[in-house]
């Protein structure tokens, strides 16, 4: 089965990994989460998680950060060899959610399906149309915003 790294800015990491547990109690060992905080130097991070990778076990890992070109992407991107790992960036809980529940396909697929996750977990969600909502109506003059 193929091992997931959280690497994002404290406390993101550990946060996604402890919702994805919540979710899926029985994916404990195959994820991993690495928490870089402001003060720690992108070396003592990269250390840190070329330890995680190793200590997932698997020959292959995909490695999913937070932000773009932050530390945590660019110590993830010096640990992705595009054999082993893969590297997706802007995770999200859809995103994560959906790797958990595919770590038996290949990695290149695994990796495929994290984007897929990330980017349709996320959608503009309207509100209720005026005229389907309960309560009292007011005349459109009237400033409800107003205390």
């Amino acid at each position: 089965m193929i091992g997931i790294l959280i690497i994002a800015h404290a406390p993101l990491a550990s946060a996604l990994r402890d919702c994805a547990l919540h979710v899926f109690p029985d994916c404990a060992q195959g994820v991993m989460a690495l928490d870089v905080t402001p003060n720690e130097s992108p070396e003592v991070s990269l250390a840190k998680a070329r330890e995680a990778v190793h200590a997932l076990g698997g020959s292959e890992v995909l490695l999913l950060s937070d932000v773009f070109g932050a530390t945590p992407c660019n110590v993830a991107q010096q640990i992705n060899d595009g054999l082993s790992t893969r590297l997706v960036a802007g995770v999200n809980l859809p995103m994560l959610l959906r790797s958990v529940c595919y770590r038996h396909e290949s990695l290149e697929a695994l990796a495929a399906r994290a984007h897929a996750g990330g980017t349709q977990g996320v959608m503009p969600v309207g509100s209720t149309a005026p005229q389907n909502q309960t309560g009292k109506r007011h005349a459109p003059s009237h400033n409800d915003h107003q205390q």
